[in-house]
């Protein structure tokens, strides 16, 4: 059984006879066919487990890939829309807080789902309050600057109240980089 076709087929076999798609003389008859006779009752549950693991492990990198794009769909959203920004602002900081919900739902259960809602969420509060900042006080460079130091310190609090070293360093880049700007460039 080192073909890995053969191991594709008697993992399909036992998902159909775990789950009752087929009957269970079936199942037992196409075992019997591909393993050539072989006994296989050892291999069941670990192959049975194995093919859950995979599938299990494909559908987080699916919802992970689509979390990604509806967080630069919005990014993009709110910085394009400009007649209503109001509503583009209140959409995006919505999901931002859907997003924070259901991550603290998902930390348990889900470890790369729930820190890409975090990033996610934390990026869309960032997005809505540059987009304020450049909307409403289209001159001032302090409220922007404001803004994003508060940004950061956010950041950085939460990064050491959940302990989440991503956002630990993503906060202290963030403040170093505004301050450095501000020394070095201003």
């Amino acid at each position: 059984m080192e073909n890995p076709k053969k191991q594709i087929i008697l993992n399909e076999i036992l998902f159909w006879k775990q789950n009752k798609l087929l009957p269970e003389q079936y199942c037992d008859f196409l075992l019997k066919l591909y393993t050539e006779g072989e006994d296989i009752k050892q291999q069941e549950d670990v192959s049975y487990k194995k093919s859950i693991i995979e599938k299990e492990k494909r559908k987080k990198r699916i919802i992970a890939l689509l979390l990604i794009l509806l967080t630069v769909a919005l990014l993009v959203f709110l910085f394009l829309m400009t007649s209503y920004f109001f509503v583009a602002a209140l959409i995006a900081g919505c999901i931002a807080i859907l997003f924070i919900i259901y991550s603290y739902q998902f930390a348990k259960k889900h470890d790369l789902i729930a820190p890409i809602l975090q990033v996610a969420a934390a990026l869309l509060i960032f997005g809505i309050s540059v987009k304020v900042s450049l909307v409403y006080f289209e001159n001032n460079n302090i409220v922007l600057y404001s803004l994003l130091i508060a940004n950061s310190l956010m950041w950085t609090i939460t990064g050491i109240r959940l302990k989440l070293l991503y956002f630990k360093i993503s906060g202290l880049l963030g403040l170093l980089i505004i301050i450095g700007y501000q020394l070095f460039f201003l």
